[in-house]
C-alpha cells in the first residue's frame, strides 16, 4: 500500500529469514536499505549474508553499519555475532558491551560478551561477566559450562555448589548435557577423576539418546573420499594458485590449536582460525544441492572439478578471516583431513600438518569434550565405541594419504612435541618453509584470540598432564583398546 515505507520490506525480510529463506530475506533487506539505510537493517543483512557464507559481502555491510550505528541492543548484538563469525573478536567486543548497556537483562547478550572476553584472553573479566550473568539467570546452562572451562578449578576457588544446584533443577536435555559436562570438568579439576568420568558418561548418554546416528553414515564419506582420489589425482590442474597456506589437520583434541599457536607466533604467519573455506569451495565446485556440506554425493560429483578454481575460491573465502595480507596464514580446521588430496592439488604450494596422538588418549579426549551440539559432524563423539570406529577410519585414511602422496603431509605426534619442544618445533617450521624464530617456543605469550576449547591450555607453556590420561580410565577404555588392536592399530604403553 505504501511502497516508500522501508519498514515493510524489512519486516518481510525478517519473516523470510525466520523461515530459512535467506536469499529472499537478503533481497528484501536490500530493498529496505535502498529506501532507508538504517543501521538496524544493515546489521540484519550482514547476519543473513554470513549465514549464507558470503563473508566478504557481510564484512562490507558491517563497515557500512559502522558509519551509522543502530541504537537498539538486538542490532548491536547481531553486529557482534557477525564480527565473531568472521573471526574478528576484537571488533565484536564493543558491540556486545553496548548491547548489554542498552538491555542489561538479556542473557544472550551477556553470554556473547563473556565468550568474546575469553577468546581475547581476558579470562578474569570473562569470569566476572559470567558470575554477573548467573546472578540474574542462575540456570543459564551455557554460562555454567563456559565458567567451568575458563580455567582450572581448585579446591579453594570453584563454583561447585551453584553448578550442582543448577544441574539438580535442570529439566531439558540440552541443559542436562551442558551442566553435566561442566560438572564433569570441575570434578576432574578437583582430582575426583572417576566421578568426573561417570559424569561425562552420563551427559554423553543423555545426548546420544537424542541422536539418530549410525557410524555407517561417516564410513560412507570416508569411502567416497578414497574412491574419488584416483580421478582427482590424474585430472590436469590449470592455473592453480601458488599461495602457501598451512593446513593443520587431524582428529579434534590432538594438539591442533597448540601447533597453530606455535606456527603463528612466527612473525611471518597469522592464524585465520578454523575455516570452512575448503569444504565450501569443494561444495560449490561439486554443484550438489544436498544439505550437508560433506557427503557421499558431493565427493563423487567433484571428482573432475577444476582444482585450480577450487584453490582460488578457497583463498577468496579465507581472505575475509585474515588481518594482514602480507603474511602467510594457517587454517586449523581439523576436519580438512577429508580434503587433504584436494588441498594438495588445488594449492600445490600449501603445507599440510597432521596431528597424531595416542589412540586411546584421542578417543578419551573426544569423549570428554562437548563439541557444537547442533553440528552433525560431531555426532560420533558421544559414545566411546562410536569414537573408536571413527578414529580407526581416520587412521586408515591418513595411511591412504601417506601412500598416495608420500612426503606431502607431515605427521606430528603430540607426545613428541611435549617431550622435545624445541626439536619438534624446528622440524615443524622447516616443513612450513619458515626460518627459525625463538618466539615459537613462547607461543603462550601470543596475544591473538583463541576461539576453540583449547583456549585456556594454549595460554600456558607446554605441560605433561594430558599425556597418558587414558591409563586413569583403562578399564572403561578396554573395549576400545580391544577393537583398535583387532584392526591392527597398536601402541606402546
Amino acid at each position: 500500500m505504501d511502497p516508500s515505507e522501508a519498514e515493510a520490506p524489512f519486516l518481510r525480510a525478517m519473516a523470510e529469514a525466520g523461515r530459512g529463506r535467506l536469499r529472499l530475506a537478503v533481497a528484501h533487506l536490500h530493498a529496505a536499505i535502498a529506501l532507508q539505510p538504517r543501521g538496524e537493517y544493515r546489521a540484519q543483512l550482514a547476519r543473513c549474508l554470513v549465514q549464507l557464507r558470503e563473508d566478504g559481502a557481510a564484512a562490507q555491510v558491517l563497515a557500512q553499519a559502522e558509519q551509522a550505528l543502530p541504537d537498539d541492543a538486538l542490532s548491536r548484538d547481531t553486529m557482534g555475532c557477525v564480527y565473531a563469525r568472521l573471526g574478528d573478536h576484537a571488533g565484536a567486543l564493543p558491540h556486545f558491551a553496548e548491547a548489554i548497556r542498552l538491555a542489561p537483562d538479556v542473557a544472550d547478550y551477556r553470554y556473547n560478551h563473556a565468550t568474546t572476553l575469553n577468546f581475547l584472553g581476558q579470562v578474569g573479566q570473562a569470569e566476572q561477566a559470567l558470575l554477573d550473568l548467573l546472578v540474574r539467570f542462575p540456570d543459564e546452562a551455557r554460562s555454567w559450562h563456559l565458567l567451568a572451562h575458563l580455567r582450572k578449578q581448585t579446591v579453594q576457588d570453584n563454583h561447585r555448589a551453584g553448578l550442582e544446584a543448577a544441574l539438580a533443577r535442570a529439566g531439558d536435555a540440552r541443559s542436562l548435557v551442558l551442566l553435566g559436562y561442566a560438572l564433569a570438568k570441575l570434578l576432574d579439576d578437583l582430582g575426583e577423576e572417576q566421578a568426573g568420568f561417570a559424569q561425562f558418561s552420563a551427559a554423553n548418554a543423555t545426548h546420544r539418546a537424542t541422536l539418530n546416528y549410525d557410524f555407517a553414515r561417516d564410513a560412507q564419506i570416508f569411502d567416497a573420499v578414497e574412491k574419488v582420489w584416483p580421478v582427482v589425482a590424474r585430472t590436469p590442474v590449470a592455473h592453480a594458485p601458488q599461495d602457501a597456506p598451512v593446513f593443520i589437520i587431524g582428529m579434534p583434541r590432538t594438539g591442533t590449536t597448540l601447533v597453530d599457536r606455535i606456527i603463528t607466533s612466527h612473525p611471518a604467519m597469522e592464524s585465520a582460525g578454523e575455516l570452512q573455506a575448503m569444504p565450501l569451495a569443494v561444495k560449490l565446485a561439486s554443484g550438489t544441492r544436498s544439505r550437508m556440506v560433506l557427503d557421499e554425493a558431493t565427493m563423487a560429483a567433484m571428482a573432475q572439478a577444476d582444482m585450480g578454481a577450487i584453490g582460488a575460491d578457497y583463498l577468496r573465502r579465507a581472505a575475509h578471516h585474515r588481518r594482514d595480507s602480507t603474511k602467510r596464514f594457517t587454517d586449523k580446521f581439523p576436519g580438512n583431513f577429508h580434503y587433504a588430496g584436494i588441498i594438495a592439488r588445488a594449492l600445490p604450494q600449501a603445507k599440510i600438518i597432521c596431528l597424531r596422538r595416542h589412540p586411546l588418549d584421542t578417543v578419551l579426549a573426544n569423549f570428554r569434550n562437548l563439541f557444537a551440539i547442533s553440528s552433525r559432524y560431531y555426532d560420533y563423539s558421544y559414545d566411546l565405541m562410536d569414537i573408536a570406529r571413527y578414529y580407526a577410519r581416520f587412521d586408515r585414511l591418513m595411511a591412504y594419504w601417506q601412500q598416495a602422496m608420500p612426503d606431502r603431509i607431515m605427521e606430528l605426534h603430540y607426545e613428541d612435541l611435549v617431550a622435545d619442544q624445541e626439536g619438534t618445533t624446528r622440524r615443524l617450521l622447516a616443513h612450513c618453509g619458515l626460518e627459525w624464530d625463538e618466539a615459537c617456543l613462547h607461543f603462550h605469550r601470543n596475544a591473538a584470540p583463541v576461539s576453540t576449547p583449547s583456549a585456556a591450555q594454549v595460554r600456558q607453556p607446554i605441560y605433561t598432564a594430558a599425556l597418558a590420561r587414558w591409563k586413569r580410565h583403562e578399564y572403561a577404555l578396554r573395549p576400545v583398546a580391544d577393537y583398535l588392536r583387532s584392526l591392527g592399530i597398536d601402541w606402546t604403553d
